[in-house]
C-alpha cells in the first residue's frame, strides 16, 4: 500500500478523536481500511505458501 494512503489513514484516524467525521470521510477511512487488510491477508498468505 502506498505510504499517501496508509498516512491519510492516519489523518483520518486523528482526525475522528477531535471531531466526528462526515459521510464522505468515513466512506473513505471504511475503503482505505478495508484495502489495506486485504493487502496484509494477502502478504501473509504468500508468507504461509513459502513456507510449505
Amino acid at each position: 500500500m502506498e505510504k499517501s494512503k496508509i498516512d491519510r489513514i492516519n489523518e483520518l484516524g486523528r482526525l475522528s478523536k477531535t471531531r466526528p467525521l462526515t459521510d464522505r470521510e468515513r466512506e473513505e477511512q471504511a475503503m482505505l481500511r478495508a484495502e489495506y487488510i486485504a493487502e496484509v491477508r494477502a502478504q501473509l498468505r504468500a508468507q504461509k505458501e513459502e513456507k510449505k
